[in-house]
């Protein structure tokens, strides 16, 4: 792993506008921490607090992107960085707009023979004109097109919640996914340039693997390395792989995936700026094949680049 310093000034981009402001603190403060401890000129920004083109002015001749959700995952913040000409981390602009949107990039998978659960689409506009009718069978998963975190997510079990999870759903998006429940247990598996990290199983309190559950509670269980067995590790990975260049992803990706109780994989949605929280999993992922955390951010520093050139 190359962990030379390429970079003399580096911004380290946190905080921002989303749902996941606070998340993506706790992100850039770990990352912010580390490169300082490997002897990077490393300095937080917040496009809260200050005007993006801050960084031009300030002469940052990099970025390490640790905005989770709007205006920072979706190609809003890679796009300004490209026309500043400021090299960045993680995935351009078409890539990380098209990871953000679960619905297109549903169906870019699909249609290149990635397994996914069934689904249906449907906008504020139509549901408030028409109603929903769901052709689905329950039980249900109703998701905004663009959140993370499971921000504005349900599960529903019965017709009387279907309603009020949409409505839940409208609240952080005009357009939802409801999809099939798939019945099994939750995984994730890191990508980046190429590579495949070990597979990691995730064992939430009672299933719920939710917002409270992801960042703030101890009781969640990571089991990394988790053996599947070498045929379907290998199906996985073939899938991941293609998966992460079907939406054009660089760098450091993080991929979710299901497998149901007779081993059938089902891929949920890429994470193209992953968390790097005490409890997140690419740096669990990057431990189990003994790279330490400074070393991840060190890596993520050295891939930055500018995509559009």
């Amino acid at each position: 792993m190359n962990t030379e310093i390429k970079f003399k000034k580096v911004a380290v981009i946190m905080g921002g506008y989303s749902k996941e402001r606070e998340i993506s603190l706790l992100s850039g403060n770990a990352v912010l921490e580390s490169l300082l401890k490997s002897g990077v000129n490393a300095i937080k920004f917040d496009p809260k607090e200050s005007k993006i083109c801050k960084l031009l002015e300030d002469g940052f001749d990099s970025a390490v992107i640790m905005l989770h959700g709007r205006c920072g995952e979706d190609g809003s913040i890679q796009g300004a960085l490209e026309t500043m000409g400021i090299p960045y981390t993680g995935s351009g602009v078409m890539a990380s707009s098209l990871s953000m949107d679960k619905y297109r990039t549903k169906l870019i998978w699909q249609s290149m023979g990635i397994p996914m659960a069934k689904s249906q689409r449907v906008t504020k506009e139509v549901y408030n004109k028409h109603g929903f009718e769901l052709d689905l069978d329950l039980p249900v998963v109703v998701k905004p097109v663009r959140e993370g975190s499971t921000i504005g997510l349900s599960k529903v079990f019965d017709y009387e919640e279907l309603d009020k999870g949409l409505s839940c759903a409208f609240e952080y998006d005009n357009e939802i996914l409801v999809e099939e429940m798939i019945i099994g247990d939750e995984y994730t598996i890191t990508v980046c340039n190429g590579r495949c990290y070990p597979l990691i199983k995730i064992e939430a309190p009672m299933g719920e693997y939710n917002y409270q559950n992801k960042y703030f509670t101890d009781e969640t269980q990571y089991l990394c390395p988790y053996d599947v067995g070498v045929e379907l590790t290998r199906q996985i990975e073939d899938y991941a792989i293609l998966a992460y260049e079907l939406v054009g992803a660089t760098g450091v990706a993080r991929i979710d995936f299901m497998l149901d109780k007779n081993n059938g994989i089902y891929f949920l949605e890429i994470n193209t700026i992953p968390g790097m929280t005490g409890h997140s999993l690419v740096p669990i992922a990057y431990k189990a094949a003994g790279f330490s955390f400074d070393e991840l951010c060190l890596q993520m520093l050295n891939d930055a680049k500018l995509n559009s050139f």
